[in-house]
């Protein structure tokens, strides 16, 4: 007759395994507590980089958030250096229902909220890219901001905005 490998006592005739009755309810007990705390060690590992990744983004974009400025200079500010233009280009898209209902105001006449957004976004995205090319230039600011609009396509379905301006180092 055999013996448990675990606690050394003797197995039934009808014991399958290596293992009594036991040990195998003990093994099993272990087992499914290993598997939950295997689940909730990934749970805590997403979720700490999931912190991580939003700390790194936010002091991103605080490392990137230069002054923008639409004209060359300011009175309260002190250029020191001017690096080089910078500019930035973002194309968005209308979707379908988007363009249908700016279609409908063409005619009708009306602000389209749908569209407005859109731009609103556009100029938020390349305002911030704007300030993220000016930081990998070494600059703290821009100064001369420049937007254009440009229609892309012949049904008006894609706007680019081109934001452009001066990188500079201005005084703390």
């Amino acid at each position: 007759m055999a013996n448990c490998a675990r606690c050394k006592e003797k197995l039934g005739f009808l014991s399958t395994g290596n293992y009594c009755d036991k040990c195998t309810a003990e093994n099993a007990i272990k087992e499914t507590e290993d598997a939950q705390n295997a689940v909730e060690l990934n749970r805590l590992k997403k979720e700490e980089q999931e912190r991580r990744s939003k700390a790194e983004a936010l002091e991103r974009t605080n490392r990137i958030n230069a002054i923008l400025l639409t004209t060359e200079t300011a009175p309260n500010l002190n250029i020191t250096k001017r690096i080089e233009i910078v500019t930035a280009e973002c194309a968005f898209g209308m979707n379908i229902f988007k363009d249908l209902f700016a279609g409908v105001r063409d005619i009708v006449g009306g602000r389209s909220k749908a569209v407005q957004q859109t731009m609103r976004d556009a100029r938020r995205t390349a305002l911030y890219e704007l300030k993220a090319e000016a930081h990998l230039v070494g600059a703290n600011a821009v100064v001369g901001v420049d937007l254009d609009y440009v229609d892309l396509g012949s049904s008006g379905s894609m706007v680019m905005l081109v934001a452009s301006g001066t990188a500079v180092i201005i005084e703390d």
